[in-house]
């Protein structure tokens, strides 16, 4: 995990905690071997993650997180799992990037009445599932990601983020 800090309002170890099991936690739920993945987070503010947003999706709008896959590994229909990674035998393997906004998610966690670090950790996995090759853009892939997301916070402790209190 290499995690660049653009703006200084994380505290450093205690994101690259929450970064480590999260992404260990998604990897390890899917049958994966955390140890021989790498990824690279950007933390950074609003306007960066705007600016970033429009550069890469043509969206001129701010959001939590952001995340750049290395392998395009989404399912070749709708509601089918990802292709599984290749991996050889003794090489580690880059998955991708994400860039996360510290303020939004500051902001989003308190509108929706969450725990901030809570709320990390569950865009952390929900990026590290996009590195994976899932997508939400349709209802049944959706479905499937919302799953995975589920099982794996409930593993850490953490609510069902998607479920209306």
């Amino acid at each position: 995990l290499e995690v660049v800090y653009e703006t200084f309002d994380w505290d450093k170890k205690v994101f690259r905690d929450l970064a480590n099991e999260a992404i260990s936690s998604t990897l390890s739920h899917l049958g994966y071997n955390p140890a021989i993945f790498e990824i690279a987070i950007l933390t950074c503010d609003d306007n960066k993650i705007a600016e970033l947003n429009y550069q890469f999706c043509n969206n001129k709008t701010k959001t939590n997180v952001l995340s750049w896959p290395e392998l395009n590994l989404s399912a070749k229909k709708s509601g089918e799992l990802p292709a599984s990674i290749p991996i050889t035998r003794g090489d580690t393997m880059f998955l991708g990037n994400i860039a996360i906004s510290y303020q939004y998610i500051k902001n989003e966690a308190e509108v929706q009445n969450k725990k901030f670090q809570d709320h990390v950790f569950h865009l952390l996995v929900h990026s590290t599932l996009h590195l994976l090759g899932f997508v939400h853009k349709l209802e049944l892939d959706a479905n499937i990601m919302e799953k995975i997301e589920v099982e794996i916070l409930a593993k850490a402790s953490i609510s069902d983020p998607y479920r209306i209190h």
